[in-house]
């Protein structure tokens, strides 16, 4: 039986793959002012199907950033960190979901970081503090991330009622949004809205030495898991 991933760049989205009734969704995700919001992670949960097993995944380092800023995963993805800047960086993580430091390195590490714990995982960087970075674990078998545009898109998705959880950095506890129930059927549309606003463009490199520390902080004051 020939295996089929569903890989909608630059949105890491995996889809459904089962032999059901086959729907698609088309989503645009908004802040409060109604404005496009990039960086948003939309999951689902819904009716049983195929669903590809957890994979592997990339977090780079390029120009002294993490990219992408945002990388959303399933539970069980092992994920690698490519320092594409001639420079070394220490990567590391102090999150509850999961918590591991990956010293002084150029080029790739060779063993990937296993995420096996649901949550939300603050990167940093313990030589560049500005640098700052998300991964968003779920058990939710489909998920994406809006594009600069606000969209996310879904195919092959098994007709019928889904559950919808929202987040992005943005939001005030850090904690996952739920949102409205929804009805996927044929080719549908939704707007996803988050009681944010639209970040502005990302800080340089150079940039004040607080954005890692701020970014754990608040997910830790709020007990991100």
């Amino acid at each position: 039986m020939t295996k089929r991933l569903f890989l909608a760049a630059p949105l890491y989205l995996i889809g459904a793959l089962g032999l059901v009734e086959a729907a698609s969704l088309q989503g645009d995700v908004v802040d409060a002012k109604g404005a496009p919001l990039g960086n948003a992670v939309v999951t689902l949960q819904g009716p049983a199907g195929g669903v590809a097993a957890p994979g592997t995944a990339v977090m780079d380092q390029q120009e002294m950033r993490f990219v992408p800023s945002v990388l959303a995963v399933r539970t069980g993805t092992a994920v690698t960190f490519p320092n594409r800047d001639d420079i070394r960086h220490q990567v590391y993580s102090f999150s509850p979901a999961k918590r591991f430091e990956l010293r002084l390195y150029q080029g790739t590490p060779s063993e990937p970081v296993m995420f096996d714990k649901p949550g939300l995982v603050v990167l940093g960087c313990n030589i560049h503090d500005w640098m700052v970075g998300y991964i968003y674990v779920t058990d939710d078998p489909w998920f994406a991330v809006s594009d600069a545009g606000g969209k996310v898109s879904f195919d092959n998705l098994p007709a019928g009622d889904y559950r919808v959880t929202l987040w992005h950095s943005a939001l005030p506890d850090m904690q996952p949004h739920q949102g409205e129930a929804l009805k996927v059927e044929g080719a549908a549309a939704q707007r996803f809205a988050l009681p944010v606003e639209a970040a502005g463009e990302a800080e340089p490199p150079g940039a004040p030495p607080s954005a890692f520390g701020d970014a754990f902080k608040k997910a830790v004051e709020h007990g991100s898991h």
